[in-house]
């Protein structure tokens, strides 16, 4: 097919701040975890697919299955909806002392 690009699971966008290997990375309507560390406005590539420990709100609780999002201010994976953009799903539940979220990132846009 010659108009096949790539797959899509890992592309390379520009860092839209200085990101840290494994850390959460929003551009525009596409979120994905860092491959490697990048300074603010280098390429970088990002991993759109899989499951993942992410930096997450030590508060909030949930159980596996629950729907989760990216707060581009905290730079963590949050249940508030409200001004975030679904990321995924909790593969396991969250308690209020864990400082990290074990998140399926669907690749999806939203």
């Amino acid at each position: 097919m010659k108009n096949f690009i790539q797959p899509g699971a890992i592309i390379t966008v520009i860092a839209p701040y200085a990101v840290s290997s494994g850390q959460g990375v929003k551009v525009g309507a596409l979120f994905g975890i860092a491959s490697a560390n990048a300074a603010q406005g280098a390429q970088l590539e990002i991993k759109r697919e899989g499951v993942f420990d992410i930096a997450a709100v030590t508060a909030d609780t949930a159980a596996q299955g629950a729907k989760v999002y990216w707060d581009d201010t905290a730079r963590k994976i949050t249940t508030t909806a409200t001004s975030n953009i679904l990321v995924g799903a909790l593969t396991a539940d969250k308690s209020g002392s864990a400082g990290t979220a074990s998140v399926l990132l669907d690749g999806v846009v939203r």
